[in-house]
């Protein structure tokens, strides 16, 4: 069990305490004639996150691998999904509000043992969850198109910033899909633009200003829907080639995530459900390990993956059920699988625990990914 105070302790170890400066004057200063002494080493932080990881138990440690849905509009049922089986984060979809009113998101947060990520997907546009409640956002395409990025940065700030205090930790956006599809298709006006660049500037605007509102951002949908075949929630679809990919749609992760990119470490990305040429054979993005392995390794991310919608978007539920879904997930590279829908979790996890004692999923990867969801909920330091 992971307490409240384990919690405020371990977090505690993230503060650093910086050392006297030494002046011209400094008693400490190198005497005439000798020889200076190098400056120790930095050292690295610490890793905070181990001991948390830790503290679960076996079964607690594959539930915060898993964000599922619950009805916004039935807070009592969302306590209990909560309650009873103490998953990472939950999702918020539709239009219903009734959980982002009078602090019913603090009062779910109490039935977990661990802080829950809450996450909404609000875009703009036409994917949005609180207009109703705090006014209307334009789309990514609107923006990119009449605002500059700082303005956009400022419009996710603020968005951000009202989500925050309803209670929503996580926002799975921006899309950084590259596509010129028409306003409605599935992608479409959801994109910044069909230029690599522009897009690379806005999505960077508004994951930097949703993070200074104090909500965790996932771009999507790796490695590209822009240009694929069709709605990946109504069937199986394909995109170009790999090598096509690289050449645009992947180009917004190559310049905003890894070692010394711009949004290194403070933002995760969603895997989409796409069969790509050169990439994938039988299975999706979601689940392929190739897929996971070429933002690993390829793109040098090293912080939070999950999975697009595993229980309700066909290019995944027309070729596998949902336990089998998510094992899939988690072995082939997934931190955390994600269901839009109420989702019953006990047969998850069951399935994840077999997968995990017959080695499909290695205890050292299963402790990797719940570090980098506790990391993401803003719970520890990865060292």
């Amino acid at each position: 069990m992971l307490t409240a105070a384990v919690v405020g302790a371990l977090t505690a170890g993230l503060v650093a305490v910086a050392g006297p400066q030494l002046t011209a004057n400094s008693t400490d200063a190198v005497p005439p004639g000798a020889q200076p002494q190098a400056a120790p080493a930095a050292q690295p932080d610490p890793d905070t996150c181990a001991p948390m990881v830790a503290a679960l138990s076996p079964r607690d440690r594959l539930a915060q691998r898993l964000m599922v849905g619950v009805d916004a509009a039935d807070p009592a049922g969302a306590t209990a999904i909560v309650r009873e089986s103490q998953v990472g984060g939950v999702f918020l979809g539709g239009n219903a509000t009734a959980l982002l009113q009078d602090d019913r998101l603090a009062a779910l947060q109490k039935a977990s043992r661990t802080p829950l990520a809450v996450a909404v997907d609000e875009e703009g546009g036409r994917v949005q969850r609180i207009d109703e409640l705090d006014g209307d956002v334009p789309s990514a395409r609107q923006m990119a198109a009449s605002d500059s990025p700082e303005e956009v940065a400022g419009i996710a700030r603020e968005r951000a910033g009202q989500l925050r205090a309803r209670g929503v930790t996580w926002n799975l956006a921006p899309s950084v899909d590259v596509s010129d599809q028409p306003r409605t298709a599935v992608i479409g006006d959801r994109s910044f633009s069909d230029d690599p660049a522009t897009v690379t500037r806005y999505a960077a605007a508004w994951a930097e200003g949703q993070q200074a509102g104090g909500v965790f951002g996932v771009l999507k949908h790796f490695p590209g829907h822009g240009h694929s075949s069709g709605d990946s929630h109504k069937g199986s679809v394909s995109t170009p080639p790999l090598d096509q990919l690289r050449a645009g749609d992947l180009r917004p992760y190559a310049d905003l995530v890894g070692p010394g990119k711009p949004l290194d470490g403070r933002v995760g990305v969603m895997l989409g459900h796409l069969d790509v040429p050169g990439l994938t054979t039988d299975v999706p993005t979601s689940i392929a390990p190739a897929a996971y392995r070429l933002l690993r390794e390829d793109y040098r991310f090293d912080g939070l993956a999950m999975t697009d919608d595993l229980g309700a978007m066909k290019a995944i539920t027309d070729r596998f059920g949902l336990a089998e879904a998510t094992t899939r997930a988690l072995t082939a590279g997934a931190d955390m699988a994600l269901f839009s829908n109420v989702t019953p979790v006990a047969p998850l996890l069951d399935a994840a625990e077999k997968a995990l004692a017959e080695g499909r999923i290695t205890a050292q990867d299963n402790d990797t990914a719940v570090a980098r969801v506790l990391a993401a909920k803003g719970l520890c330091s990865r060292g």
